[in-house]
């Protein structure tokens, strides 16, 4: 058996010397290097932001999306949208494991969920067995490697597994929240009706306390009166984040001129950027958690009009952010049961 390296080197193709996420193409090659592990794949959560992609592209036809996301795997050897730059994370059963892989407790026959993303992510896919265009998990006959270095949930026991999926796909948002939100801060999601927004929501709600105040900005009015019902913000605001002076007047409506002390945008749509920092007071910060964010636009934008935040780049993972977001579920009946009605 071969020796592969920690960060997965040994399956980059081209370009030569960079790491599997920003390679253009992996060797998707299903024999396992001595320190990886190979997942008989069940499902495919392809993450908001290059699922919302594929389906503009593809007008919503669902066989045009599936023959889109297997030939971007055929081409790349992983599901990395090349509009987007993209993936999601995976669940399914651990087939192999090589005789040094570091995680002495897993066992072949573990039902697992990936916690890196596809776009880094050796995958071949057999069969695309169910897409449906409004729903962005895909059920799929395939087949992954984990790297050493790759991170990874055991599925619990008392989640249906596509439950435990929506939520460990975005588990990195509200774990984020836990960290950056302090009792007292006026916070304000942006896309606070979708997946990752609700169960930020629920943490922001959590940490503010009965002193601080927390405002969604939401495009779909369906999707905020989810919020409103279910009573995860104090101020609810329907509207297009893309419009940014519009967002701009109805936030600053709310909080005053000062603006947020913490901004978490969620969106899969680009140039939201501006809208984000505008609203965001000096010295605060943003959370930039959507993978649809042009980062030079961030940077550039603040800059631009003088505001001096801290923009912080979406980092999927946080020490422990599985655990806390599966308690979210556990902790909120109403929140489980909207997931149970998408996802399930």
């Amino acid at each position: 058996m071969n020796k592969g390296c920690r960060y997965g080197t040994h399956r980059v193709i081209e370009p030569k010397g960079t790491l599997p996420q920003p390679a253009q193409k992996l060797d998707n090659t299903m024999s396992i290097y001595d320190n990886e592990v190979l997942i008989d794949v069940k499902t495919l959560n392809i993450d908001s932001a290059s699922y919302t992609q594929i389906r503009q592209a593809c007008s919503d036809d669902a066989e045009k999306m599936k023959n889109m996301i297997i030939s971007i795997v055929d081409e790349r050897g992983k599901m990395q949208n090349p509009v987007t730059g993209s993936g999601g994370m995976l669940i399914g059963t651990v087939k192999e494991i090589g005789p040094n892989f570091p995680d002495r407790k897993l066992k072949v026959g573990d039902k697992i969920a990936t916690l890196v993303s596809l776009s880094l992510t050796p995958l071949k896919i057999h069969e695309i067995v169910k897409l449906e265009a409004e729903h962005d998990q895909v059920d799929v006959k395939a087949e992954a490697i984990l790297f050493e270095s790759g991170i990874f949930a055991v599925l619990p026991n008392d989640l249906p597994e596509k439950l435990a999926l929506a939520a460990l796909d975005v588990a990195g948002a509200p774990a984020q929240v836990d960290r950056l939100v302090k009792e007292g801060d006026t916070v304000c999601i942006i896309g606070g009706g979708g997946k990752s927004g609700v169960l930020c929501c629920y943490q922001a709600m959590k940490n503010v306390g009965p002193h601080g105040k927390v405002i969604v900005v939401e495009y779909s009015a369906e999707n905020a009166q989810r919020i409103i019902d279910m009573k995860l913000a104090h101020h609810v605001i329907v509207a297009d984040a893309t419009n940014v002076m519009e967002v701009y007047g109805k936030v600053t409506a709310i909080t005053g001129e000062r603006g947020c002390e913490v901004v978490i945008n969620n969106v899969n749509v680009p140039s939201t950027e501006m809208t984000s920092i505008l609203i965001t007071k000096g010295q605060g910060l943003i959370y930039f958690f959507s993978m649809a964010t042009s980062f030079t636009k961030a940077a550039l934008g603040a800059e631009g009009i003088g505001k001096d935040i801290n923009l912080i780049v979406g980092n999927g993972y946080a020490k422990g952010h599985a655990d806390l977001t599966l308690n979210i579920l556990r902790e909120s009946p109403e929140i489980r049961g909207l997931f149970e009605k998408l996802y399930v």
